[in-house]
């Protein structure tokens, strides 16, 4: 039996478990299992290497995305880049196990963002500066699109939500939240900007993806925008961790 998992505290819903188990169903993939690991102290992941010989590769959710780097042996060029892995290849090396980190939100993001974008699309508006927007940043940059972070508190690195004004937005038509605005309960939160002067030229894209439609998304397109949720970007990097595991 192969095994596959999630590691990530605390673990109430998982998106993962879900689709894989799905997929290894529908598609009649046999002899693969995929389960929740939550482990409440990062220490506990060389544990459970040691106590699941079967386990081929997991993936990392918060708040593990960064603190499991010193655990792998190697990592690829993204994830040493982005400096936080979300997938993690498990294979035998000199009758050693070898963990080999990946960050497959990068690429699920740049191939479910790319469609949307025209030659209008060349500056962005980053919502939140935490773990999820180190990917976001990656892409933006491997993509040539320039971006301004945008955080609730005032830093080198970012201006707050006051500062977003319609001369802002004529420019930057990229909007992109990788905060929990509008997730889940909080269906009543969302970033704080003047969607008066929002165009048919902005996209806005929402790395959450329950409920399906925030406010966000909800508010941009009333003026015409183009929207997109998380949800593609979670299959697209699921499905690129099924293919490191099997590479």
């Amino acid at each position: 039996m192969r095994k596959f998992g999630l590691i990530g505290y605390p673990l109430s819903h998982s998106f993962s478990k879900k689709f894989f188990t799905e997929k290894f169903r529908d598609e009649q993939i046999g002899g693969c299992e995929y389960e929740l690991y939550p482990i409440a102290n990062i220490e506990d992941f060389s544990n459970l290497i040691i106590d699941e010989p079967a386990l081929d590769g997991v993936n990392v959710t918060i708040p593990y995305k960064v603190q499991v780097l010193p655990f792998l042996n190697e990592m690829d060029e993204a994830a040493i880049e982005i400096g936080a892995v979300n997938c993690i290849s498990i294979k035998m090396r000199r009758g050693e196990r070898w963990l080999k980190g990946y960050n497959t939100d990068a690429y699920g993001f740049e191939a479910s963002l790319k469609p949307l974008l025209s030659s209008a699309h060349t500056k962005a508006l980053v919502f939140g500066d935490g773990g999820a927007a180190k990917a976001i940043k990656y892409v933006l940059n491997k993509l040539n699109i320039a971006f301004l972070v945008v955080t609730r508190k005032p830093s080198e690195t970012s201006i707050v939500y006051e500062a977003v004004d319609q001369s802002i937005l004529q420019e930057y038509k990229i909007l992109i939240n990788t905060t929990p605005l509008g997730m889940s309960p909080d269906l009543d939160t969302f970033p704080d900007i003047p969607y008066d002067t929002i165009t048919p030229d902005h996209i806005a894209y929402d790395l959450v993806y329950n409920p399906e439609e925030t406010l966000f998304l909800k508010q941009v397109k009333s003026k015409g925008g183009k929207t997109k949720n998380g949800l593609e970007m979670l299959h697209l990097q699921a499905l690129r961790s099924w293919e490191i595991w099997n590479s």
